[in-house]
């Protein structure tokens, strides 16, 4: 028993520290960063939280974070559902159309954005050409690019999990429902929608956390006119040299985010979530 308990302890060991050299180390030089303030202890964290300004940045954070939270789930729906019911040849396309993205770049997907989003760019000079608008819509540095920047990004994240949900789903289920006389909708409410729950919700927690953090599409697509936790956090350090402020903001946005992932784990296990077999 020692030795296999020896065995064990040493096949863990790079990986202990690997993590403690490259994640706690850091972790903790953040957390001295943020009571270093010039008056000492907490004064960083109790600057941000007493700021009317960053008060207004948390907010726009996490209502950005919603709406694309919710956007995705609306569009990741039809597309994991359309996955579960192809096969064969359709089936390979259209999931390598899910998977593509992930091999291009956040930063290049961003600029395209942003040549499609401009004043002169294909989408306006489309909604003119149809009568849709008279003039150029601000589609571009506001939240209306940033939440079409980050839906696009973000949306294999959610089809993905939803996918692997819908797709555990017993079709004899379905089929039971259907002979018993059930409407098409109530066999949806009643049977398809909860069993699929676990991965609308899962891939829905996992959008939203990467969302509070996510940076490079609202600095490129909304600017100043849509500023998020990450870009005022990057602003502390490029702009004003307040690591404190930084690492207190930093702090903040790990509070929430391992608030959220505690509650996420509650309200549902690992093995019923994104990660199932």
């Amino acid at each position: 028993m020692r030795g296999d308990r020896l065995n064990a302890l040493l096949l863990i060991l790079p990986a202990t520290a690997f993590l403690l050299l490259w994640f706690v180390a850091p972790l903790c030089r953040l957390l001295s960063l943020a009571f270093t303030g010039e008056a000492g202890g907490a004064e960083s964290l109790w600057t941000l939280l007493s700021s009317n300004v960053y008060q207004r940045v948390l907010i726009n954070t996490l209502l950005v974070a919603t709406i694309v939270t919710l956007l995705t789930l609306v569009l990741a729906w039809p597309v994991a559902y359309v996955l579960t019911r192809l096969k064969g040849i359709g089936f390979m396309l259209m999931l390598y159309g899910v998977l593509f993205p992930f091999w291009i770049s956040v930063l290049v997907r961003t600029f395209s954005w942003m040549l499609l989003l401009e004043r002169n760019g294909p989408i306006n000079r489309l909604l003119m050409g149809l009568g849709v608008t008279n003039q150029p819509l601000a589609l571009l540095f506001n939240e209306t690019g940033v939440l079409i920047g980050m839906t696009h990004v973000l949306l294999p994240y959610a089809v993905l999990p939803l996918f692997s949900a819908m797709n555990r789903i017993d079709r004899r289920l379905l089929q039971a429902s259907d002979g018993l006389g059930a409407a098409p909708f109530d066999t949806f409410r009643r049977v398809y929608l909860p069993l699929s729950l676990p991965g609308l919700f899962g891939g829905g927690t996992f959008v939203f956390l990467l969302c509070l953090g996510f940076f490079i599409t609202p600095a490129l697509l909304g600017g100043a006119n849509a500023m998020t936790l990450s870009m005022l956090i990057s602003s502390f350090v490029t702009d004003r040299l307040a690591w404190s402020l930084a690492a207190a903001g930093s702090i903040i946005l790990l509070a929430i985010v391992l608030v959220l992932m505690g509650l996420a784990m509650r309200l549902l296990p690992l093995d019923k979530g994104m990660f199932a077999k």
